[in-house]
């Protein structure tokens, strides 16, 4: 057995007492309970909860995924922002459909999402990008997302540069960023156990509101 093999195997799933669920109990729509289960995750220490893995498909409909930051959570849907001359931006204006993954280990809980994306609007994407760190800014300011890196001291004087720049400008622009907001068709809610018996909630979107239903594990 190598290494990776050993490693592999010895490691064991949920170790740590789960929270219970009960799905008759859940709220008619899925907001309050993401906002719910959220803050949950939060109080018992989950680290970088708001991290999540946002999958989108190329034209050729190759699918794609990375781990970007949650900035919010409203009625519209589920925000998330990125230049939009980035891999992820060129794959939703040309495929405006995303899938959100959020694993909380600490309650053993996951939350996945589904729906249309569309595009806020360019004061909203200024003031997103504004409500955060200079550090945020600096990042935005350097741009160029995806694009070929000759070195990384390259990237480093243009990192000092756009530092230099944000702390000079706090309010400077950043013309591509762009905050993005996911229209939920599907949200579901996965409680693990430690006897296996999983708990799947999936909230569906229908004509008249939303339908809950229960899925096998």
């Amino acid at each position: 057995m190598t290494d990776f093999h050993q490693a592999l195997r010895s490691l064991k799933v949920w170790d740590t007492e789960l929270p219970g669920f009960d799905p008759a109990a859940a709220p008619p729509e899925p907001l309050a309970l993401f906002h719910d289960w959220f803050t949950a995750a939060v109080a018992a220490g989950q680290t970088e909860p708001h991290t999540l893995s946002l999958a989108t498909a190329d034209e050729e409909g190759r699918p794609d995924v990375r781990t970007v930051m949650l900035h919010d959570a409203d009625a519209r849907g589920w925000h998330f922002a990125s230049h939009a001359t980035s891999a992820k931006g060129r794959q939703l204006a040309a495929r405006p459909e995303a899938a959100l993954g959020f694993y909380w280990p600490v309650q053993g809980r996951q939350v996945r999402i589904r729906g249309r994306v569309s595009v806020g609007t360019p004061e909203e994407a200024y003031e997103d990008l504004h409500a955060r760190s200079t550090g945020a800014l600096a990042a935005a300011l350097v741009g160029r997302q995806s694009e070929l890196l000759d070195s990384p001291e390259t990237l480093a004087e243009a990192s000092a540069a756009a530092w230099r720049r944000a702390r000079e400008e706090p309010d400077a622009e950043a013309p591509t960023w762009t905050l993005y907001v996911v229209e939920p068709a599907e949200v579901e809610f996965f409680q693990g156990d430690g006897e296996r018996r999983h708990l799947r909630l999936r909230y569906r979107r229908t004509e008249d509101g939303w339908t809950r239903e229960l899925l096998w594990p």
